[in-house]
């Protein structure tokens, strides 16, 4: 286990397994100290969980739409582990990986993966190098560098669970989120984008104000039906080029908020809809569904298969570049 920590009280938990989150103890407003990220009692539990918690799913986070894509005039097809789609790179991604440490001390860590050109069906060599930082502003930032030897997709991101009240608070439905996203992307009901963006107005996929998770998540409305909860994806108002504001989550009893910025063009939203028999956790228990929120910044769902969605596309002498950062404060 690897732990980074600074001089405010904030340490943070990883783990070689998928380059994962494993914990953040961050201060309340009072002080309290609380652990806000969900997780498991024993480390090994990481390994090929259902619910991915904390860590890097890949080659292509997310879904890809019948588990193929063609590039380049060659049609790739990759297993299909999420119904008739392709999830988070299947079974065997980079989330289930032992990644190896590189570099590593008191405030940050680098993580390397190398992944093999036919490396569960994609083409294409990589090098992956993942490194986390965690500075004296109480800001938590993953810097992903990949680079590959012939042209291939991908699509890297953090799949940690949040609840800013504690891990075994209960629900996070009483969270307030706002996103800075004024266009959703509606998809069919196994959740595969239809390649459409659509606007948040007037529907239960307005966030630009901050709103209760719980809020609208009956609602009788398709993609809130399908998942069972909120299990989509945004486009980020001016995201994809430089690093912007994506998200805040915040917490009232603790006062604790968090703020989501990315070079990412999406954020894709899960409620933990399907948290319930997951690993035991950190608290002796299996949580239940909804008590703690993903927040992924990454490229569009199935953007291999929409070619007017951003491109997914990494070529032989190009770097793939992503950052994603995690601002905490607290709010009297």
């Amino acid at each position: 286990m690897i732990h980074l920590r600074n001089r405010k009280g904030v340490t943070v938990f990883l783990t070689e397994i998928g380059a994962g989150i494993v914990s953040v103890v961050c201060p309340d407003r009072n002080g309290q100290l609380e652990d806000i990220v969900l997780g498991y009692k024993d480390e090994e539990s990481y390994m090929y969980d259902g619910p991915c918690s904390g860590k890097i799913p890949g080659r292509y986070a997310n879904r890809i739409a019948a588990g193929q894509f063609t590039l380049d005039g060659v049609t790739y097809r990759l297993e299909t582990n999420n119904g008739p789609n392709h999830l988070h790179g299947g079974p065997e991604g980079y989330a289930n990986r032992s990644w190896s440490v590189e570099e590593q001390d008191d405030t940050h860590v680098r993580f390397h993966l190398s992944s093999p050109d036919g490396d569960r069906g994609y083409p294409g060599a990589l090098e992956i190098d993942a490194e986390y930082s965690l500075n004296e502003d109480n800001v938590l930032a993953l810097e992903i560098h990949a680079t590959t030897d012939k042209a291939t997709v991908l699509n890297l991101t953090n799949h940690t669970y949040w609840n800013l009240a504690g891990e075994n608070s209960g629900s996070v439905l009483d969270h307030e989120l706002q996103l800075c996203a004024s266009r959703w992307l509606p998809t069919d009901d196994t959740l595969v984008p239809t390649g459409k963006l659509a606007s948040v107005e007037g529907t239960p996929m307005d966030f630009r104000t901050p709103k209760r998770l719980g809020a609208d998540i009956h609602a009788d409305f398709d993609a809130i039906r399908y998942g069972k909860g909120y299990d989509n994806c945004w486009a980020i108002d001016e995201g994809g080029s430089s690093l912007v504001k994506a998200a805040v989550l915040s917490e009232a009893s603790s006062g604790r908020r968090m703020e989501v910025w990315t070079t990412q063009p999406g954020v894709q939203v899960y409620t933990g809809n399907w948290l319930s028999g997951s690993p035991v956790s950190k608290s002796g228990r299996s949580y239940n569904d909804y008590e703690g929120v993903a927040i992924e910044c990454q490229n569009f769902p199935d953007a291999p298969n929409k070619p007017d969605f951003p491109n997914a596309i990494l070529r032989h002498g190009e770097e793939y570049r992503q950052i994603i950062q995690f601002r905490f404060s607290v709010t009297e």
